[in-house]
């Protein structure tokens, strides 16, 4: 998830546009980590020490690692613990935005410090096992839309990142949230939640998207939109609030329940409060996921 996030802090701050990113994105699942970039990550080797090796390997043929211990930056056992090591797929996009000339590793250096510091990540590391860091970058998404931030509401929404990595794919970024008072319907799929406090959750795209984002949920090549389209739409949903909660009735004891999906395609969206949209870039489309309490 962290490269996601990442994606969100790298389209923030201007230093790649969204083309750059879904290239970048597009050859995770082809690529592989380079012994440099895991160096960097674990803070062994420097962003200039990797490049002056790096240049050296064009002119020796010899491994990266066996240049690093050469010069001093790696030990033995230190080469064989990085290549043992799994590193996040954060630091692969920013190898890739490396190889793609976006920046230089100097650059990807100076920008893994300032996410950290902009994630408040001060003593966290960004591995893949660590809630604590899922749950602070989370809250800084509430933060920035001017939510209240709550257990409940970092949960929906860890479960919502985790659903579209699962279901659709793991190359989207979520772009900067917001809270309005109603949201436009393009097309999409609304799903009530029944408890203490009732909501109502949603999922609105153009119809393009909806067709693109339904045949990667239904592994089916849909050409048209058409009620297989809707269907899908209305399964995910309904697949993601169901883990919900089952989630918070296992974390609360409470009951909480799930009214049918209803297909919503005119006319605005709006809650007794407010409305959170949170929108997520994919090649294909940008998809609202909406929440309104």
């Amino acid at each position: 998830m962290f490269t996601q996030f990442l994606g969100n802090y790298l389209l923030r701050k201007g230093i790649v546009n969204q083309d750059q990113l879904f290239t970048a994105m597009s050859k995770l699942s082809q690529s592989h980590i380079k012994l440099g970039t895991i160096a960097i990550s674990e803070g062994l080797m420097t962003a200039n020490e990797v490049d002056e090796c790096l240049y050296v390997q064009t002119r020796e043929n010899k491994r990266f690692g066996e240049i690093a211990v050469e010069r001093g930056y790696l030990t033995d056992d230190q080469v064989s613990v990085l290549l043992s090591h799994q590193t996040p797929d954060y630091m692969l996009l920013g190898q890739i935005l490396v190889d793609d000339g976006i920046f230089s590793y100097e650059e990807l250096e100076r920008i893994i410090f300032d996410y950290k510091n902009d994630s408040e990540l001060y003593d966290l590391s960004l591995d893949i096992e660590n809630q604590d860091a899922v749950q602070t970058i989370l809250s800084k998404f509430f933060l920035i839309a001017e939510m209240q931030v709550t257990e409940h509401n970092i949960m929906y929404l860890e479960l919502m990142f985790n659903s579209l990595i699962r279901f659709i794919g793991e190359d989207f970024t979520p772009l900067s949230p917001m809270v309005v008072d109603e949201f436009p319907i393009t097309f999409g799929v609304s799903q009530a939640i029944l408890g203490d406090r009732e909501f109502i959750s949603h999922i609105d795209c153009d119809r393009e998207t909806a067709i693109a984002f339904a045949s990667r949920y239904a592994k089916e090549d849909f050409t048209e939109f058409n009620e297989y389209t809707v269907a899908a739409l209305e399964d995910f949903l309904n697949l993601h609030n169901g883990l919900y909660i089952v989630n918070v009735s296992n974390d609360t004891s409470k009951d909480i329940a799930l009214e049918p999906p209803v297909v919503t395609e005119d006319g605005v969206l709006c809650g007794a409060e407010k409305c959170i949209v949170f929108p997520v870039a994919y090649p294909f489309g940008t998809v609202h996921l909406i929440t309104c309490f």
